[in-house]
């Protein structure tokens, strides 16, 4: 496993992220040569389906009037 000092880790943050996700190989960041930190690659997420549209078709039920009013119009302090 590679490391590298914190002070070199701060100038050269966004090229070593990048070469972990791209290699995969995880690194250590040591701070007077004892481990502080260690960058690993990201778990890999499964790409989603091309139509992701309708996927969770028939997953949900109505349950009741969705149009109206939640509170009747009595309670309303609008209207009052």
């Amino acid at each position: 496993m590679e490391t590298i000092a914190a002070s070199k880790f701060k100038v050269s943050c966004l090229s070593v992220v990048n070469r972990v996700n791209k290699t995969r190989k995880p690194v250590v960041i040591t701070r007077y040569g004892k481990p502080v930190a260690e960058v690993v690659p990201p778990a890999r997420i499964p790409k989603r389906p091309k139509n992701w549209l309708g996927h969770m078709a028939g997953t949900a039920k109505i349950l009741g009037d969705i149009v109206g009013p939640v509170f009747d119009e009595s309670e309303w302090d609008a209207l009052r």
